[in-house]
C-alpha cells in the first residue's frame, strides 16, 4: 500500500512554512517557505504548494499558526488572513484538517530536538520529568510550555502569554514603557519584545532623546545595534534582551521550569554571541528572594530548521523519526 502523506506548515505573520510527511514516522520533507503576503488566503498558498509538489494525494494536514484557536473562524492577529477551518479543509479534500497554536507546536516538538540544535544560556542541567517552558520573539511573541503526564508523554499548554502586560524592572524601562502607552494603552509584552517591538524600542529610545526616530525596519534596528553604528539602535537592543529576559524569568516561575526554558522565534537565534553577552541571563534571574531558584535552570536558544513542522506532525499523532 502507497504510504500515506500528511501536510504540515508553520504559518507566522510574515511566512508560511509547507512540508510533507510520509508514512507514520517520516520526517518533514520538500519544504518551502513562502511570504504569507503573496496569498489572499492559506488554502491558496497551500494549493500552491502543494502543485509545486506536484499535487500529491495528501490525506490530512496540520497547521501551526500564530493565533489562538478559538473556533471555526479564525482571524490572525497580525496577519490578514482570515477563514473557516472547516472550509478550507473541505477546499482542499483533506479528511481532516488540524490547527494548533504555533508555539503549541513548537512545545511539542522540544522534546526532539537534538542537543546539537540548541545553545545553552547558563544555569546547570535540567531536571528530569520537570516543567518545560517556551518563549520565542518573532513577528510576535510566542508562549508555550510542556507539563508532564503520568504516562510519560507531555501535555503541551495552549495559551497567549506574549500579551500579558509588560512591566518596567526600572525608571529607563518605565520611561520606554510610559513613551508606547501615548501610542498603544495596553502595552503588552509583544508590543516590545518582537519584530515590531524592536521598533517600537528604537522609536521610543529616540523620543526620548528628542531625536525624530526614522523609520527603521526590525532587521535594520538590529544590524546597526550589532555594527555599533547606532546608539539608539545600541539601546533598543540591549533592552530587547533584558525585557525578554525578564519576561523568561516569570515564565520560569510560573510553571515552575525545572526542565529549562527555550528561546524560540526568529530574533534571538540570529544574534549569536551578542545574545550571550546581553542582560538576558541577568536579567533572567533578577527575581529577588528567588534568584536562587530560577539561577540552576538552563536557557536554551533553539537553533533547529523549523521545528514547529515536526511539532504539527506530532500534533497529528506522527512520530517523527531521523
Amino acid at each position: 500500500m502507497t504510504e500515506p502523506v500528511r501536510l504540515v506548515a508553520d504559518v507566522g505573520g510574515t511566512n508560511a512554512r509547507f512540508a510533507l510527511i510520509k508514512g507514520e514516522r517520516g520526517m518533514p520533507e520538500r519544504e518551502l517557505t513562502l511570504p504569507t503576503i503573496d496569498f489572499p488566503n492559506i488554502a491558496d498558498a497551500a494549493e500552491h504548494y502543494l502543485r509545486q509538489c506536484g499535487s500529491p494525494k495528501v490525506m490530512e494536514g496540520a497547521v501551526a499558526i500564530a493565533n489562538p484557536i478559538t473556533g471555526d473562524w479564525l482571524k490572525m492577529t497580525n496577519h490578514r488572513w482570515a477563514f473557516s477551518i472547516e472550509e478550507t479543509r473541505k477546499r482542499l479534500g483533506f479528511e481532516r484538517l488540524l490547527l494548533v497554536n504555533d508555539f503549541t507546536a513548537l512545545a511539542l516538538a522540544l522534546p526532539a530536538i537534538p542537543r546539537s540544535d540548541l545553545r545553552q544560556v547558563g544555569g546547570t542541567q535540567p531536571v528530569a520529568g520537570a516543567a518545560i517552558a517556551l518563549i520565542g520573539p518573532g513577528t510576535g511573541l510566542g508562549v508555550s510550555g510542556l507539563f508532564p503526564s503520568r504516562d510519560g508523554s507531555w501535555l503541551p499548554i495552549a495559551g497567549e502569554g506574549g500579551h500579558v502586560t509588560m512591566c518596567a524592572s526600572n525608571a529607563r524601562e518605565a520611561q520606554i514603557i510610559d513613551t508606547c502607552r501615548l501610542e498603544y494603552p495596553h502595552v503588552s509584552a509583544e508590543r516590545l519584545i518582537s519584530g515590531m517591538g524592536l521598533t517600537n524600542l528604537y522609536t521610543a529610545i529616540a523620543k526620548l532623546a528628542a531625536a525624530a526616530p526614522q523609520a527603521l525596519t526590525p532587521a535594520e534596528v538590529t544590524q546597526r545595534a550589532l555594527a555599533g553604528s547606532d546608539p539608539l539602535c545600541a539601546e533598543a537592543l540591549q533592552t530587547f534582551c533584558a525585557m525578554l529576559g525578564s519576561v523568561s524569568g516569570n515564565l520560569a516561575l510560573t510553571l515552575g521550569a525545572g526542565g529549562g526554558l527555550y528561546v524560540g522565534g526568529g530574533i534571538v537565534p540570529k544574534l549569536g554571541d551578542y545574545f550571550h553577552r546581553s542582560p538576558f541571563r541577568e536579567r533572567f534571574e533578577a527575581k529577588g528572594r528567588f534568584a536562587g531558584y530560577l539561577s540552576p535552570i538552563p536557557a536554551y536558544v533553539i537553533h533547529a530548521q523549523n521545528p514547529a513542522l515536526l511539532g504539527a506532525a506530532i500534533a497529528l499523532g506522527v512520530q517523527p523519526t531521523p
